[in-house]
């Protein structure tokens, strides 16, 4: 949004709430006091029944927004805990927000590739978790390539976030692997003619 050159927050945040209608969307806090976050979230919420508030699994200190989480759920507000990487920070924050409004639990898959581990035992164990709490959603957050829908798909993951990037390989998929090939040579060439080298 800072990029984008969004200066009144609370203004934008009422648009995209406009314009979603019925859709969720996810609004985040941007406090690291758990007293202030608890103030923003609430704010948030107003703005309609399908707010999720995006809520940090820890402050900046590293301390656990567990009572936080657990005094917004029994406020009804709807979260979305965001930035967890393990089945430990899963399994609290699910405690912290079972028998709450619906809610969404981000765990950043992609970045857990990042450092070279395979983030799909992870995502299933952490689907585990949550199998017992319907009102809870798992999100394969922060994917790197199209693959990655497959695999949440392929263990039953309930939301991923997709870039514009990532969408735009949807036609890629199943795509016979012969034919792409064929393409990825005739794009090669394109580019050598393209460039004009010579040997």
């Amino acid at each position: 949004m800072r990029k984008a050159g969004v200066s009144d927050y609370v203004g934008f945040a009422r648009s995209a709430v406009e314009l979603v209608g019925e859709r969720p969307i996810s609004l985040e806090v941007f406090s690291d006091d758990f007293a202030e976050m608890a103030v923003q979230a609430r704010t948030l919420a107003r703005l309609g029944e399908h707010v999720y508030v995006k809520i940090p699994v820890t402050n900046t200190r590293g301390e656990f927004s567990g009572p936080l989480l657990s005094e917004l759920a029994a406020d009804g507000v709807r979260q979305n805990v965001t930035a967890m990487m393990t089945v430990a920070q899963v399994d609290k924050v699910a405690a912290a927000l079972a028998d709450g409004p619906p809610s969404i639990l981000s765990v950043f898959a992609g970045r857990i590739a990042d450092t070279g581990r395979d983030p799909v035992p992870l995502m299933a164990e952490a689907l585990d978790v949550l199998r017992e709490l319907p009102e809870l959603e798992l999100l394969w957050a922060s994917p790197r390539e199209l693959l990655n829908l497959v695999q949440a798909d392929g263990i039953g993951c309930h939301i991923i976030t997709m870039t514009n990037d990532l969408l735009a390989k949807l036609d890629g998929l199943g795509k016979d692997l012969e034919a792409f090939s064929l393409e990825t040579v005739e794009m090669f060439r394109r580019d050598a003619v393209a460039a004009g080298y010579q040997l």
